[in-house]
């Protein structure tokens, strides 16, 4: 029998943070009431990222190309599951979301949607001002985080997955195609209010740079195609690389 969703999640240099996260993961997967597959996509690692994910019983798909877009897509090709949902290596995503997030996509209530996100610790008044106007504007647009992402199958295909044109804001134009199809079925994009999504704070110390980005990018939205204006989601701890075998 195939499981009911995937949950998958895109990993570049994360052995750290998967240590943390997918041992969390792994139980909110078992208390969500359905069968799921665990998919961790290896995005060129330097470090132990699969290893990690081997170890927590993860199937381990390696995509060459160090780009989210890509990692998210060969993650949803190699799932065998009709209903899918993109979590960031540093999120933990409880089971009563999981099993609502399912629920909706099974019973064709929902063509995808998200949730609204929490830092998993207390964090500065700023960050807490960004994030809530995040969260707002999530809601009213039906417009998922990247963070946690669900979708079915059938629907991320016809809305061409995630756009590999872009190193950032994948989501955004995923999320916006999503949403007109919906539309179309008459079964709605939706953003889940509880429980929240608790995800890192490992860069909120990072605010004011983020929000110097996201103007550049509402000033020049084809930014997103370049690399090299998107570093704050690229740049991770580098390790020596693994020893060949």
């Amino acid at each position: 029998m195939p499981p009911h969703y995937a949950l998958i999640i895109p990993a570049y240099n994360e052995q750290d943070q998967l240590a943390r996260t997918l041992p969390m993961t792994v139980r909110a997967m078992a208390e969500s009431g359905y069968a799921g597959e665990l998919i961790v996509v290896d995005n060129n690692s330097t470090d132990a990222t699969a290893e990690v994910a081997r170890r927590h019983g993860a199937a381990v798909v390696f995509e060459p190309v160090n780009q989210i877009a890509k990692a998210r897509n060969a993650g949803a090709r190699a799932a065998q599951a009709d209903a899918l949902i993109f979590v960031d290596a540093d999120t933990t995503p409880a089971g009563e979301l999981l099993q609502e997030a399912v629920t909706l996509m099974l019973e064709d209530k929902a063509v995808g949607g998200g949730g609204v996100v929490e830092m998993d610790t207390d964090v500065p008044w700023t960050v807490r001002l960004v994030l809530g106007f995040w969260n707002t504007v999530s809601r009213v647009f039906k417009l998922p985080a990247g963070c946690f992402f669900f979708c079915l199958r059938d629907a991320f295909e016809e809305a061409g997955g995630f756009p590999e044109s872009v190193y950032a804001s994948e989501e955004i134009w995923l999320g916006r195609r999503l949403r007109k199809l919906g539309r179309q079925r008459g079964t709605p994009m939706t953003i889940l209010r509880d429980p929240t999504v608790k995800t890192s704070a490992r860069k909120t110390d990072q605010t004011f740079r983020v929000a110097g980005m996201m103007l550049l990018f509402v000033v020049f939205p084809f930014a997103v195609r370049w690399r090299r204006f998107c570093g704050y989601w690229y740049k991770r701890k580098e390790h020596a690389p693994k020893p060949t075998p």
